[in-house]
């Protein structure tokens, strides 16, 4: 917030949660201002350190993209957000999990529509509320902003080497700093973050990084879907779920 004078000038945020769907993994949080400066980028732990990280960027108007459902009424399987953007992205290795009442972790709704309660957030993304969610997914960006044939392989699955992880990581990292309008690069937060990738031994240490890099991806869909609305496509509705992801061939 800006006070010039007598006068209460509210600057838009955009934040990006890559939100572990329990609570025992780290959460990454990202945070951009309106000209798409990179202000924090960290990982959070319980909803109250989550809450904490997110306070200073979140008490005016914000757009908050978060990396998990934020409805589900289903009660098994997938659904219809999914499912349509499985159709566009599985072919690059970008299909969606599947959220449902009938996992544990969504019995109750689920963490995303938690943090959006806690945090007052409008759950319609295509609403002119000055503080909304959006729920988005980063592979299904990183395909469109990169020009990917398949997804980057930086997650620790089976399989998968340090080398390959650490490198497919870094080659994200790359990206992220050239997306347009994002100044990545020039937060030292994010310069911390890139050395830690790089001087990196053990997967573990990825595995403390990947969280907080997808956030900053997160923020910068939250930011493109503001500023270049008709650049996003919002697949599903509001009564079953939405999710918001950059167009196929859009940029």
């Amino acid at each position: 917030m800006v006070t010039p004078g007598k006068f209460t000038v509210w600057v838009v945020h955009f934040i990006g949660v890559d939100l572990a769907w329990g609570g025992r993994s780290p959460t990454g949080v990202a945070a951009l201002d309106e000209a798409g400066t990179l202000r924090h980028v960290a990982a959070a732990g319980s909803d109250d350190d989550l809450l904490t990280q997110l306070a200073p960027f979140v008490d005016g108007p914000c757009v908050v993209a978060i990396d998990a459902p934020l409805v589900v009424t289903n009660p098994r399987g997938n659904r219809p957000c999914e499912a349509a953007l499985n159709r566009d992205f599985r072919r690059f290795d970008a299909g969606t999990h599947p959220s449902n009442t009938g996992l544990a972790w969504f019995a109750d709704g689920g963490r995303g529509a938690r943090l959006a309660a806690a945090l007052g957030l409008d759950l319609n993304p295509r609403s002119d509320s000055p503080r909304k969610a959006l729920e988005v997914y980063p592979h299904a960006a990183s395909v469109v902003l990169f020009g990917l044939s398949k997804t980057l392989k930086y997650k620790q699955k089976p399989g998968r080497e340090f080398p390959q992880l650490r490198s497919e990581l870094l080659r994200l990292m790359g990206f992220i700093e050239g997306l347009s309008g994002l100044e990545a690069s020039k937060s030292g937060d994010w310069a911390r973050l890139r050395a830690d990738v790089t001087r990196a031994t053990r997967k573990s240490q990825l595995r403390r990084a990947e969280d907080p890099v997808d956030a900053v991806l997160c923020a910068y869909v939250a930011h493109l879907a503001t500023t270049r609305p008709g650049d996003v496509t919002v697949y599903g509705d509001l009564a079953t779920g939405c999710i918001v992801t950059p167009t196929p061939n859009s940029t």
